[in-house]
């Protein structure tokens, strides 16, 4: 019977099966995709070339900036080959090997924003004693800690979503593969995995989110003792939408995440996936680098060397 054969191939539902959608959505994820790699590779550019950006803060925004390039290309890609060909057929090899990619650069990208949290929390509650406690030293040593951490969370679920069998229903739910979506249509005993992904996971969100509201409440009770009512409002500003964009970022995937993984389907699953997958690796440049003075002065200096005035 088909039920009872194991699959090789699964197949991706997508944003809509509407025939009518698939140019107008290919080319706008296609414009969003295009301005997610202009503003990241202007920024990471800026900060490689121009000696004024080469500081710990610019040095983990330049990594966010190569994470948001590697996190949206891991599934903005997919999407825009499956709208394109119309097959949306999956191996299923290919398809863990997404989900590794997928988790391990979110896994960073939870751990980079904490360790950018704190280094905002140390330059402005701590600002005598930055210079020493963010030493280049230990911003690599930060970095390599996130890497290697992320790096061993994404293989331990993959290396377990390896052994996962599908013989039911091929049909994936999204755009792309993750693990609640591969969990729901499994013939496989998924409790083990289960288990990790909410102990692993959920550690690794939960610790991320719990350093970073910390380190935004320490910044907060030192903003609100500033004399200068003028740097004060800038820095509340400045912090209010660092801090706006992470609840969002961490808000949505872990509901999509619990809600999923708990078996549940909505909707609005595929608009949430769509938020945390392709429109916040758009709006990171413009919340925390093309806001930043530094980082526009950058680029006007660089803009008069290429086109200069006649």
């Amino acid at each position: 019977m088909r039920n009872q054969s194991i699959l090789n191939e699964l197949f991706l539902a997508g944003l809509s099966d509407l025939p009518a959608l698939q140019l107008p959505l290919f080319l706008f994820f296609l414009l969003i995709y295009l301005l997610t790699l202009l503003w990241n590779l202007v920024i990471i550019v800026l900060i490689v070339t121009d000696s004024h950006l080469q500081v710990p803060m610019y040095f983990f925004l330049g990594n966010l900036a190569s994470l948001d390039l590697c996190f949206s290309s891991v599934t903005i890609l997919r999407m825009l080959f499956d709208l394109h060909t119309k097959s949306k057929i999956i191996s299923i090899k290919a398809c863990i090997t997404q989900v590794f990619f997928f988790i391990f650069f979110a896994s960073c990208e939870d751990c980079l924003l904490s360790v950018m949290s704190y280094d905002r929390y140390t330059a402005i509650c701590q600002p005598l004693h930055y210079t020493q406690i963010m030493s280049w030293k230990v911003c690599v040593q930060l970095m390599s800690i996130v890497w290697c951490l992320s790096f061993t969370h994404s293989l331990v679920h993959t290396l377990h979503g390896f052994k996962l069998t599908f013989c039911g229903s091929d049909i994936i739910e999204s755009f792309f593969c993750d693990l609640p979506q591969l969990f729901q249509i499994s013939c496989s005993d998924i409790y083990i995995n289960v288990l990790l992904l909410f102990l692993l996971a959920g550690l690794l969100a939960v610790g991320s989110l719990t350093l970073t509201t910390l380190s935004y409440v320490y910044i907060f009770k030192t903003v609100f003792k500033m004399q200068a009512k003028g740097n004060r409002s800038k820095v509340f500003s400045t912090c209010t939408s660092h801090l706006a964009v992470m609840f969002l970022y961490y808000g949505s995937g872990m509901s999509n995440y619990v809600w999923q993984s708990a078996g549940h389907h909505f909707p609005g699953d595929k608009v949430v996936a769509v938020f945390y997958t392709v429109i916040l690796p758009l709006l990171n440049p413009l919340v925390y680098s093309l806001r930043n003075q530094d980082i526009r002065t950058a680029f006007k200096s660089v803009f008069r060397k290429i086109f200069p005035p006649n």
